[in-house]
């Protein structure tokens, strides 16, 4: 049963923290900017849908299904995560077909301060490396896609997407955020594919969303640059629609409901009609994926040090 309170706790903002935009390749900064986050106070989380690592819950007044990405651990796609973020999926359509959830509106957010999503599992993408195991790296890049497939599909439902970002969405993070119908984002997010910085590409949806969003020479410009975006940079290109002020996230996506709620099934048609347009097939996934896995085993050891070097930081977030 869908519990039809809301959990209205806000992530504290931290007075010394202004992250800046990072120059171009720049790994030492990335790093330091990644630990200098592991000061921020720690998440709380709920159970509906029995989530382990996504707080759920459901806006009666306004069909809206909030999500916030809880990790237990690193704020990343770790297979638990993967998981967790199909389930919230499976479980709305779910009881949507039943009758027990007429959802308009799915927002999905993180309560982990000044994170988004950070990506991949780097500690896992390094073990495999090491280990020369294809495998493991195509059966997580797998897992990956089958949830960007998902969220760029908004899971077959007649719903608009909202992607909330009150901090950082980087690598993976930004794949999956690029995938949503409406992105909001506050001032002091920054977006970017920094994978570039240890020899790699985003394998997991980058290049074919953006191709589709701003064409393939400044999806190329992006990807292959490792910079990292402020979230003025992103709304100025479109990729961000709305941006506001530090604290102020959470609203600007009730104020956006409420103001389009009574054209809701015109929105949805829109979205529908962009994504039959240039549709996102999943062979197309799963064939850049595959070649991600491939080209993940032929980088060198500096570029092998500094994925664990962002891993290490990306850990120490967690405790």
């Amino acid at each position: 049963m869908v519990d039809s309170g809301r959990f209205n706790s806000r992530h504290e903002q931290i007075d010394d923290f202004s992250p800046a935009q990072l120059p171009a390749g720049d790994g030492e900064a990335l790093v330091a900017a990644t630990e200098s986050l592991a000061s921020m106070p720690r998440i709380g989380r709920s159970t509906l849908f029995d989530l382990g690592q996504i707080d759920v819950s459901w806006d009666a007044p306004a069909e809206t299904l909030w999500a916030y990405m809880t990790p237990t651990n690193r704020p990343n796609f770790s297979m638990q995560m993967l998981r967790d973020v199909g389930s919230w999926y499976s479980e709305t359509k779910r009881l949507f077909e039943a009758g027990a959830l007429p959802v308009k509106y799915m927002v999905a957010g993180s309560r982990f301060p000044g994170v988004f999503n950070l990506g991949g599992d780097l500690e896992l993408f390094a073990a495999c490396i090491e280990q020369r195991d294809l495998p493991s790296l195509i059966k997580y890049g797998h897992a990956c896609i089958d949830v960007v497939h998902q969220t760029w599909r908004n899971a077959d439902l007649p719903v608009v997407s909202v992607a909330l970002a009150q901090g950082d969405a980087l690598g993976g993070g930004f794949e999956a955020l690029l995938c949503f119908d409406i992105v909001i984002a506050e001032r002091s997010a920054r977006f970017g594919l920094p994978e570039m910085l240890f020899g790699l590409f985003p394998g997991m949806g980058a290049y074919s969303i953006l191709a589709r969003k701003l064409g393939r020479l400044m999806a190329e410009r992006m990807i292959l640059s490792g910079k990292v975006y402020t979230a003025e940079a992103m709304y100025d290109m479109g990729i961000v629609h709305t941006l506001v002020e530090d604290g102020e996230g959470e609203q600007a996506v009730r104020d956006y409901i409420a103001a389009n709620r009574p054209h809701h099934a015109g929105h949805v048609g829109v979205f529908q009609a962009g994504r039959r347009v240039d549709p996102l097939d999943y062979a197309e996934l799963k064939d850049i994926v595959e070649n991600w896995a491939e080209c993940a085993l032929k980088i060198d050891l500096k570029d092998l040090r500094m994925m664990r070097r962002l891993a290490s930081a990306q850990t120490r977030l967690g405790k």
